[in-house]
């Protein structure tokens, strides 16, 4: 045997702790049996065993769900238990850790009530945002209960106290056994159709799981969604609870709290009426005293007892304005007189005859100017014509040549003959003196000779 394979008592047993904690299938599950050796310890916990003929279960039930159970369990009591399985390690013995508990019998119905009560939750049927509010002062009141139990007394009792002034309609139905549901909601469309009442109470009294069932069925729970006037839930006692409850505008602990909650108390109206009243009584005596001080105020005022005072003042300061006005329109005429005579004479300036007039004058004008700057261009232009002409003559080849010079040209080109290369013994040569033109032959040429000495 090897050290690895010895364990602690305390090791084992939390080892086996954890291996029924971790099967899943031993996490949730239900169990039916007797109870037996029940103990409810002054800490809130239930201690019991649950039993059947072949074998027993030792159980725990911790007081913050025990809390909600809507019976008080005792010895003898057949269950059905829902929890999980796990070691109480001190011990080392297994146990149930019940979390909810129901009388066996009803298991399959409270299977259906949670079933239906998640299907029209998910739905928004139970929706706060769906309640209607109750009407403060309903003109008349339905029941739908049973004509012949408690709950129908209980109403009534309670609503002759408390508002006997209010129409009470009683529409009698079943409230237990198979026919049950229907009748509730025939007795609610009933109401609807006939649109007579502000308010429905509808409920019944105590009883078993079984017997307020009818009201934990799907069609009750649809009509009461769809009823056009306001209802108020009022089935059995204060810890049960149906879906009706759930889907009702207001839900009453018991059939006599819906009739609390469904009208006012006489007593209370009368009371509120007698504060309201004295409270008017107040207002009007105070608004009566200072509507006299007022008008004894205006009984002294200056303004009342005389008048014909009061209109001095206006009527001098109306006269003032009268002045001022006048004088203004006076001004006010004077100015525009005078921009009229402005515009008439801007207007005149612009007269199409006169602009001719003034047109034709500055033509004329215009026209002498151009004239005499045209002799004076044209005189300037002749004193420059002729000192020019005078600077050409005195620059004119003739003057040079009546001197005694001559100018030779070429016969063919006409070309003006500078020097003797330009010529060949035999050409034609015309020789252009001050009186005439020579043509003349080149019988021989002869260069001149410088003297470079």
């Amino acid at each position: 045997m090897t050290q690895e394979s010895v364990f602690s008592i305390k090791e084992l047993n939390k080892f086996i702790k954890l291996k029924l904690e971790g099967d899943r299938q031993l996490q949730n599950i239900w169990v039916r049996g007797e109870i037996s050796n029940f103990t409810h310890h002054s800490s809130g916990h239930m201690y019991f065993t649950l039993k059947d003929a072949q074998s027993r279960l030792k159980s725990i039930m911790f007081a913050s769900y025990n809390q909600r159970l809507s019976f008080l369990p005792k010895e003898g009591t057949r269950v059905m238990a829902r929890g999980s399985i796990s070691v109480y390690e001190r011990d080392g013995q297994y146990q149930f850790y019940v979390n909810q508990m129901q009388p066996d019998g009803i298991g399959n119905l409270y299977q259906a009530f949670e079933e239906l009560k998640r299907k029209l939750e998910a739905e928004g049927l139970f929706a706060q945002e769906r309640k209607r509010p109750l009407p403060r002062f309903p003109r008349a009141i339905g029941v739908v209960t049973s004509p012949t139990g408690a709950a129908v007394r209980d109403i009534m009792i309670t609503l002759q106290r408390r508002f006997p002034s209010v129409p009470v309609l009683l529409y009698p139905a079943l409230v237990q056994g198979r026919q049950a549901a229907p009748s509730i909601v025939r007795a609610i469309e009933a109401f609807n159709r006939l649109q007579e009442v502000d308010v429905l109470i509808v409920g019944r009294g105590g009883g078993s799981l079984e017997e307020l069932w009818a009201f934990n069925e799907e069609i009750v729970a649809r009509s009461i969604s769809a009823s056009a006037i306001p209802i108020i839930s009022a089935v059995g006692h204060e810890t049960d609870f149906t879906i009706a409850d759930f889907v009702a505008d207001l839900r009453a602990a018991t059939p006599t709290a819906a009739a609390e909650l469904a009208v006012p108390h006489q007593l209370e109206l009368r009371q509120q009426l007698g504060y309201f009243t004295s409270r008017l009584q107040r207002g009007l005596i105070k608004q009566h005293r200072e509507q006299r001080e007022r008008l004894s105020r205006l009984a002294r005022s200056p303004y009342l007892t005389n008048p014909r005072r009061q209109l001095q003042q206006p009527a001098e300061r109306l006269d003032r304005l009268k002045e001022q006005l006048a004088y203004r329109m006076r001004v006010r005429l004077a100015g525009e007189k005078q921009r009229g005579l402005q515009l008439a004479h801007r207007l005149a300036a612009k007269d199409p005859r006169q602009q001719a007039v003034y047109a034709r004058r500055r033509a004329e004008s215009s026209g002498k100017q151009l004239a005499m700057a045209m002799r004076r261009l044209l005189q300037g232009a002749r004193q420059e014509f002729a000192g020019q002409v005078r600077q050409l003559d005195a620059l004119s080849p003739l003057k040079i040549m009546q001197r005694g010079y001559s100018l030779v040209y070429d016969e063919k080109q006409n070309a003006l003959i500078k020097s003797i290369s330009q010529v060949q013994p035999g050409d034609i040569v015309k020789v252009r003196l001050t009186d005439g033109q020579l043509d003349c032959h080149v019988w021989s040429m002869e260069e001149a000779k410088h003297d470079n000495g």
